[in-house]
């Protein structure tokens, strides 16, 4: 079987559970993230989802030229600005997963 990975682009899944109550707040803080890193000339997707099964969980899915810039994306001040200010402020819990595309 052939399979074909993507191995440069990285797929970034990352998962926050609101404190209850926050969820509208954690929305609009990550809004907020949205152009600053579309802005970003290696950020190729950066969409926001909420869960339909518990409004709580919100999931941004992620797509970055390689590794290299998904780093830099995070080494970004409103990043590190986001997960020491916004995130204690709204998040109960977070997971952040990195993945390959499996091209057809």
């Amino acid at each position: 079987m052939d399979i074909r990975r993507n191995e440069t682009q990285l797929v970034c899944l990352a998962e926050f559970i609101a404190i209850p109550g926050e969820a509208d707040a954690l929305i609009k803080t990550l809004h907020a993230l949205i152009p600053l890193s579309t802005q970003e000339g290696s950020c190729i997707r950066y969409e926001l989802n909420q869960s339909m099964d518990d409004e709580n969980k919100i999931t941004f899915i992620e797509k970055w030229y390689d590794q290299k810039t998904f780093d830099e994306h995070c080494a970004k001040p409103y990043i590190t600005e986001f997960f020491n200010d916004g995130k204690p402020k709204h998040v109960k819990a977070f997971s952040v997963t990195l993945h390959k595309q499996i091209l057809p």
